[in-house]
């Protein structure tokens, strides 16, 4: 080798040496694709606040490296999904993705990410595809399936002594696998369900669908809404009188976060959830009072937990891989292997990449959905047609 060979050879290594190390000193970008307008606002930033608190309880860094965030509105549109994806994961190079709250964007958010191998933290979207049919080694859940709470709810109902019930949701996915949920949860226990009822997403004219269940007087209504639309619905049952006469259960957004706006109409409502106010273990309480203090105007809640825990589930794969995010398959190895210490509860993560948790039944009582037993133990999703 001539004393040039050598020199450029010797300033070729120094320049990948520096560029490594460079790497390594590079914050993982994080992007987040989350509703920040519309029904789902409240909702978009609380998962937000929550993965952001983790990441500061950590010195503001995950796998030993600083964290900087690339922030998109998906406006819960599933037509602008494959465009703001795109934007994270080609314009922003993200590392990894974290979202979302509507399941038909979340859908189209998950094919993004497959097709671009990009890592994907599904932050709340239950869509039961994701963790089925659509399931992926990069493709990880830190909320719930939408059959989970729903079907948990079927065997309380029926242990209460109702025979028929009467669904009523949005009709898109969220809305109808959740009332799939309920329905297998409820005549596996021999229930009944008698009809199914369903609008549009996000209307909210509920008074000809309430008119109808005071016809068909089932023993009781379960319900799938969020958000706004919860707010409404709730108020409308009450004000329609059907409260006092039919009782109405629901999947626990329906009092998630919306408590404050409906008011007197939501107190006694019982809900089925992964996460409850008031568990009152050290973890949970600890959890409440470093959000609370972050955030004395919003009140720590599911939304906010299921972020937080992204964060942390992300710890444990970048902890596993010293924070080279370019080891992907030891980083989601150990993400899929991790059992994670959440304010909820501790939960793993099944096959399929879902929690395998703890399903709370919750009753109103003033602003809060109380923990009143535990409607199903450490159930796990059946990521019917996932094929890892």
């Amino acid at each position: 080798m001539t004393p040039h060979t050598r020199r450029a050879a010797l300033a070729a290594a120094l320049a990948l040496s520096a560029s490594l190390a460079h790497a390594a000193d590079d914050p993982i970008k994080v992007g987040f694709m989350l509703p920040y307008s519309g029904t789902y606002a409240a909702l978009g930033t609380a998962i937000e606040n929550g993965f952001k608190l983790y990441v500061d309880e950590q010195g503001g860094k995950l796998g030993g490296r600083e964290v900087a965030y690339y922030k998109v509105d998906d406006e819960s549109n599933p037509a602008k999904a494959p465009e703001n994806a795109s934007r994270l994961i080609k314009r922003d190079q993200v590392d990894v993705l974290v979202g979302t709250v509507h399941s038909g964007v979340a859908m189209a958010l998950t094919k993004a990410a497959k097709d671009a191998d990009t890592t994907l933290l599904v932050t709340n979207a239950g869509a039961d595809a994701i963790t089925g049919p659509m399931c992926g080694l990069g493709v990880f859940r830190t909320s719930f399936s939408n059959w989970q709470p729903a079907y948990a709810m079927g065997p309380v109902a029926a242990k209460k002594g109702h025979k028929t019930a009467v669904t009523i949701t949005w009709k898109y996915a969220a809305g109808d696998e959740a009332v799939a949920g309920f329905r297998e949860g409820f005549e596996k226990s021999g229930g009944k369900v008698v009809k199914d009822l369903s609008l549009p997403f996000p209307n909210v004219e509920f008074q000809p669908l309430l008119t109808e269940i005071a016809a068909l007087k089932p023993d009781m209504v379960f319900t799938f809404f969020a958000g706004g639309g919860a707010v409404k619905f709730v108020q409308d049952y009450a004000a329609a009188g059907l409260n006092k006469s039919i009782p109405l259960y629901g999947s626990g957004f329906l009092t998630d976060g919306t408590l404050q706006a409906q008011g007197p109409s939501a107190q006694g409502l019982l809900t089925t959830l992964h996460y409850a106010d008031g568990l009152d273990t050290p973890r949970d309480n600890a959890f409440r009072a470093a959000y609370g203090k972050a955030h004395p105007n919003m009140a720590p809640d599911v939304y906010a937990v299921q972020g937080y825990d992204a964060a942390q589930l992300l710890q444990v794969g970048l902890a596993a891989v010293n924070g080279d995010v370019s080891r992907k398959a030891a980083m989601r190895q150990a993400m899929r292997g991790a059992a994670i210490d959440s304010p909820r509860g501790r939960f793993t993560l099944s096959k399929a990449g879902n929690p395998v948790q703890d399903i709370y039944l919750r009753q109103v009582d003033g602003l809060q959905n109380k923990a009143i037993e535990v409607a199903a133990r450490q159930l796990a999703d059946p990521a019917r047609g996932c094929r890892l």
